[in-house]
Order: C-alpha cells, then sequence, then structure tokens
C-alpha cells in the first residue's frame, strides 16, 4: 500500500510539473480578450449567441456575441457595425470588465461618422449580472442601450465570465522572418506548432531552420535562453545557436535569432518531435513543436564542408605557386637569356616542341633513296617512260635537296 501512494504521489507531482509548464496556445476563434493582468479570457463559448433588448415599441436591438450589432424594426434592419477581430476586444476599466468594438456599419446618414467607418457599437461587458437585477433566470442578457447619436450605439451586456487562464507574454513573436509570426503571436503558439503536426513537418534535406523572435523593448529583458526536448531522445542530434542562444533580448527593431541545426542520425517512419521552450520571467513559458522528418541517415556534419575547405586550400596554393613561378620564370629569360614576347614565357620550348610532334613537322632527316623513289614514282605517273638514253642520265641524277628537322 505504502510503495503505490508513493507511486501515485510521483505520478501526480510530475503531471503537476508538466501541466505548470505547458504554454499558451492560440484559442479556436479571436473571441477572446486579456484582462488587465495579462491573462487571457477564452469566449469562445460566447461566440454568435445573440442577444436581444426592447429598445422601444416595435424596435429592439440585437448583439450577436463577436459578430455584429444591429437593430431591428418592422421596417427593416441598421447594422451598427461588425466585431473587428484585431485589437478591439481589450480590457476595461470601471464597472466594464472588457469592452467590445463594432465598426463599419450602415453609412446611410453616417457617411462622415467615425472616420467613414458607418454606424459603430461599443458594448461593455460585465461579467456577472445587471446592476438593475436584470438576467434573472438568464445565462446573459443586455442590461442597458444608449444611443450617442444616430450612428453610435452603447451596449451594457453582462454574462458569466471563465475565469482567467495562464498569464500571456504579450507581444512576443515568433517567425521565419524578421517581419512574421507563424510560430507564436502575441506571446500565443500558432496552430499547427502547439502540438506535433505531420503536415508541418520538415524534410531530410533541409538541416538548419533559422527563427526570429521579437518582444517589446521594455520587457525584452525578461526572454531567457531557450532549450530543447526531443522524443524519441535518441537518433536525431539537435543544436541551438544564434543570438537567441546566447541570451541576446530581442526586441522589435532588432529580432534576435535562433538557429537550430539537426542531423538524421536513425532513419525512421515517424517524424521526431523537437519541442522547442522559451522561459520568460514573470510569465508562462512561450513552447512550439517542431517536426523533423528521417528518411535516411546524413553524413557527419561538416564532412562535406571540410572536403570543399580542403579543396580550396589545395588550389589556392597551387595558383599562388604556379604564379611565382611564371613571374619568376619570365624574368629570367628576359634578363639572363635575353628572350622576348613569348619566348619569353616558361615552358614554350616544350610547347612548341610538342606541338610541331603532333602536327607531324620535324620527323628528322630523309634517307636520299625515299626522295629518290618519291621522285620516281612522281615521274612514272605524271609523264610516260623515257627513253634509254634519258633513263640512264636520270638514274646518274641525284637530288642535292635534304629536309632538316627544326627545334
Amino acid at each position: 500500500m505504502r510503495h503505490s501512494t508513493t507511486l501515485i504521489g510521483l505520478f501526480l507531482g510530475v503531471f503537476s510539473h508538466i501541466t505548470c509548464v505547458i504554454s499558451v496556445s492560440m484559442p479556436n476563434n479571436n473571441c477572446y480578450a486579456f484582462d488587465n493582468s495579462s491573462r487571457i479570457v477564452d469566449f469562445s463559448s460566447w461566440f454568435g449567441h445573440l442577444f436581444e433588448y426592447d429598445v422601444k415599441q416595435g424596435s429592439d436591438l440585437a448583439v450577436r456575441f463577436c459578430k455584429d450589432v444591429e437593430s431591428r424594426s418592422q421596417t427593416g434592419y441598421v447594422d451598427f457595425g461588425r466585431f473587428d477581430k484585431f485589437n478591439y476586444f481589450v480590457a476595461g476599466s470601471g464597472q466594464s470588465d472588457f469592452v467590445q468594438e463594432f465598426y463599419n456599419g450602415d453609412l446611410m446618414g453616417c457617411e462622415q461618422s467615425y472616420d467613414k467607418m458607418g454606424r459603430t457599437a461599443k458594448v461593455n461587458i460585465k461579467c456577472g449580472s445587471c446592476l438593475n437585477g436584470e438576467c434573472q433566470g438568464h445565462p446573459g442578457c443586455i442590461c442597458n442601450v444608449s444611443f450617442e447619436s444616430n450612428c453610435r450605439v452603447i451596449v451594457e451586456l453582462a454574462i458569466p465570465c471563465d475565469k482567467p487562464s495562464s498569464k500571456v507574454f504579450q507581444g512576443f513573436t515568433v517567425g521565419f522572418h524578421p517581419r512574421s509570426w507563424e510560430l507564436v503571436y502575441n506571446g500565443m503558439t500558432q496552430f499547427g506548432f502547439e502540438k506535433p503536426h505531420s503536415d508541418f513537418s520538415f524534410q531530410t534535406s533541409q538541416t538548419q531552420v533559422v527563427l526570429f523572435m521579437t518582444a517589446v523593448a521594455s520587457l525584452s529583458s525578461l526572454v531567457q535562453k531557450p532549450s530543447l526536448q526531443v522524443s524519441p531522445n535518441s537518433g536525431l542530434e539537435v543544436k541551438l545557436s544564434g543570438s537567441s542562444a546566447s541570451g541576446k533580448p530581442p526586441t522589435t527593431l532588432s529580432p534576435s535569432t535562433l538557429i537550430v541545426d539537426w542531423r538524421c542520425e536513425v532513419a525512421r517512419d515517424t517524424p521526431y518531435e523537437v519541442n522547442v521552450k522559451i522561459p520568460v520571467e514573470g510569465y508562462e513559458p512561450i513552447e512550439f513543436m517542431l517536426t523533423k522528418i528521417c528518411d535516411y541517415k546524413q553524413d557527419q556534419e561538416g564532412g562535406t564542408t571540410r572536403g570543399w575547405a580542403i579543396f580550396g586550400v589545395i588550389s589556392c596554393i597551387f595558383f599562388v605557386s604556379s604564379t611565382l613561378f611564371c613571374c619568376g620564370g619570365f624574368i629570367y629569360k628576359t634578363k639572363v637569356e635575353r628572350q622576348r614576347g613569348i619566348d619569353a614565357l616558361p615552358g614554350m620550348t616544350i610547347l612548341s616542341a610538342c606541338l610541331e610532334t603532333i602536327s607531324g613537322a620535324g620527323q628528322g632527316y630523309s634517307r636520299p633513296e625515299d626522295q629518290n623513289s618519291a621522285f620516281a614514282s612522281e615521274a612514272s605517273w605524271e609523264r610516260p617512260p623515257a627513253s634509254s638514253s634519258q633513263g640512264a642520265a636520270a638514274a646518274a641524277w641525284k637530288p642535292t635537296d635534304q629536309k632538316y628537322g627544326t627545334i
């Protein structure tokens, strides 16, 4: 019993440790907000929920949570804006816990309002119930509606809010380019990198990945050195380098780089999982998952580079020595042997001899009888046979021309 209790306690301790270091992932949709302590509150379950409020007889106002706001009547409806998913769901102040903004509504009579954005709406969200005792028996309701003008409406909305979750390091991004955030955006891990995903695996041939990190300059010193964990822990060699690995804080104007060098030591059917963790002081750590495919075993790192380096050194030595030899030989032949022009170049004598040998010139001396036979055959082919007296004279004649070879 004591042994089983110990195992259970150890398991719970390990599980609690794992849950404490889990990073914050991007919610399923943009219906979320940060409270005043940088903790994320997820309103995904309220997305599209309809709230209605009777404004006056024959007219009411409808709010579709995180979608749009409109005024409805028998004559139709008037759009008071659609939910803007970028930076318009923020923490409130005073009696409002959160604020939603809705823009780009109908332009009829509101062409000049709010920089030509038409009718707009502002929804002040209170976590709990209305102060006037509304929402009895309802999960949430509109407490009050007021019109600033024909082009803007203010809505007081009360709903039960979920408890804030992890504290997010806002403004932190990780991407494949200095101004991108494919992996981490605003301190939250993007879809596809929060867990192993085969669709985002890197191929075997890609032995290096460069990541760029940015953060708000006033908080960049809170970012710690990254670490990694490989699963399975053998078969893939991974090394981290770059300015981020050396502890340089990232900023928006000067992103830090994290270079991931990996080499497949053992081929396997399923990808390797590389979990990169970036601790942030006072916040939840930033974590994202990279997967690497190993179809084949790769050579030792630097083998190819070392071979090219040796070849380059040998080529450089050969080029320098050849240049010195040519220059020295040219000066020697010019000053000592008094040669000029192309003849003063080293090796030209040998080159000339080789060319003459290949071309057939310079075959040495020709024997006289070879020349006589050549003349005789030419004579027999070009003219009729001569008389006996002429033949005797021809036999007595010997050519004096000789052929000499040249060097």
